[in-house]
């Protein structure tokens, strides 16, 4: 496999630099974030797409820094009933219009979350109960999040996009395993996962059962940690929204990698993805607030480089017959 990084990991940073940096730090590929909820601060959408020169310059100077483009980001919600899901939705649209302009394959995106019939903003529905959640999620599923993510698959395919890489996140109806295999099941292999295991983390899943179940449904993979505080989640649950800026008193936090779960824990999360035949990029996503950007970065590609195999397996099964 491979280290790269979500480029938002190092936003304080100019586009040579985060480049430079990426280089420096033993990178083979980076991540470019788009809009929506990142700023792009090392990409400007509107400028590629409006030129070809700009394109090529872009990806020269990618390559100039021995740099491969793993996918381009997109997460947001497109699918909120208000003005912003208008905007993320031609923002994602654009991107996918931007990947095929660029030769790229994979785009990273979030499921969306509607609201109910008349909502003006999203309804995460997570109990089956009162009566009135299982309609508000059906309508959700069957009347919005299917028919829209239909209309992206056809959309990818006209630009020769490959995958759409969903990623698992709270506050978004497709958020764990069960969900993503409604829709995946709705409509078709273009749409996969993006693969962050530090969502499940929080949320109480074992992602290293859930590269099992999702095997070859992987198509790209994001590098992130989470530590749960025990002491507070016995306290409040894993259902937290104190803003990140209160950090100690939060159940649970986006760490660097190695400071939720041990270096043990990510050899066993590198070497299942291995079992399932994933042999692609770990995209590193730093979103530690206690750590700098810098510090957490030069961390996590270390711990990663250790729990990382050289060459693949060259055993071969002894002839008992």
């Amino acid at each position: 496999m491979k280290i790269g990084m979500v480029t938002d990991s190092l936003g304080h940073l100019s586009q040579d630099e985060m480049l430079r940096a990426a280089a420096e730090l033993g990178l083979t590929h980076v991540e470019f974030c788009c809009g929506n909820w990142s700023s792009a601060p090392h990409l400007d959408l509107n400028a590629l797409l409006s030129s070809a020169e700009t394109r090529r310059n872009f990806l020269a100077k990618v390559r100039d820094h021995g740099l491969t483009i793993s996918a381009l980001n997109a997460s947001g919600n497109p699918l909120h009933p208000g003005e912003s899901g208008k905007e993320h939705q031609a923002c994602a649209d654009a991107t996918l219009e931007l990947a095929g302009l660029l030769g790229i394959e994979r785009v990273v995106m979030m499921s969306g979350l509607p609201g109910g019939p008349g909502d003006q903003w999203p309804n995460w529905i997570t109990v089956a109960w009162p009566p009135f959640c299982g309609q508000i999620l059906e309508y959700q599923w069957n009347e919005i999040a299917i028919p829209w993510w239909k209309q992206r698959v056809k959309l990818a395919q006209q630009h020769k996009v490959e995958r759409l890489c969903i990623e698992f996140h709270a506050g978004q109806l497709v958020y764990n395993v069960p969900s993503f295999w409604r829709l995946r099941e709705a409509v078709g292999e273009t749409v996969g996962v993006n693969f962050d295991p530090s969502h499940l983390i929080w949320m109480g899943a074992d992602p290293l059962a859930c590269i099992h179940d999702l095997g070859d449904a992987i198509y790209h993979v994001h590098a992130k940690d989470a530590w749960v505080n025990p002491r507070q989640a016995a306290l409040t649950s894993r259902l937290e929204n104190l803003h990140s800026s209160h950090n100690r008193e939060r159940a649970w936090n986006y760490v660097t990698l190695g400071y939720g779960q041990d270096e043990q824990w990510w050899k066993q999360f590198c070497y299942h993805l291995r079992q399932v035949g994933y042999d692609d990029v770990l995209s590193i996503e730093h979103e530690d607030v206690v750590l700098s950007r810098d510090e957490g970065m030069r961390k996590s590609v270390a711990l990663l480089q250790r729990c990382l195999a050289d060459a693949p397996s060259d055993y071969t099964l002894p002839n008992i017959g």
